[in-house]
């Protein structure tokens, strides 16, 4: 029990993205806002933005073990491809594999670069002191 109570709090972040998503995601076309000529731009980076978030949501849940970065990746994937899915359901939505291979994948993807990136510049700073 002590065990299961020490993994709820690190799986809160990656929980609390997915009902975001999925409430975004659950909003009939009708509902959504419309960003004009901005519109495509926005909702894309939006995409990115929170699968990024999400992926590195999982990362944390894995204690940032770098041998877990491609599982937070595929986790992160694999929600956007559920997500979509659950869209077909929405009226006046529709499943966009489009969505996940380039704008939920790359989010995802290029938000763990960046951390790893990062903490690679951190890890060298402090071996140089």
């Amino acid at each position: 029990m002590k065990k299961f109570l020490s993994i709820v709090p690190r799986w809160l972040p990656a929980l609390f993205i997915m009902a975001v998503i999925f409430a975004f995601s659950s909003q009939p076309s009708d509902n959504l806002p419309s960003f004009r000529d901005w519109d495509y731009f926005v909702k894309k980076t939006g995409h990115a933005f929170e699968y990024g978030l999400l992926a590195l949501s999982y990362f944390h849940f894995f204690k940032y073990d770098p041998k877990r970065y491609w599982l937070s990746w595929f986790l992160a994937v694999t929600y956007a491809m559920t997500d979509e899915f659950h869209q077909v359901f929405t009226a006046g939505r529709h499943a966009s594999f489009v969505d996940v291979l380039i704008f939920d994948n790359l989010g995802a993807f290029v938000a763990l670069l960046i951390y790893f990136l990062i903490s690679r510049k951190q890890t060298q700073e402090i071996k140089r002191v």
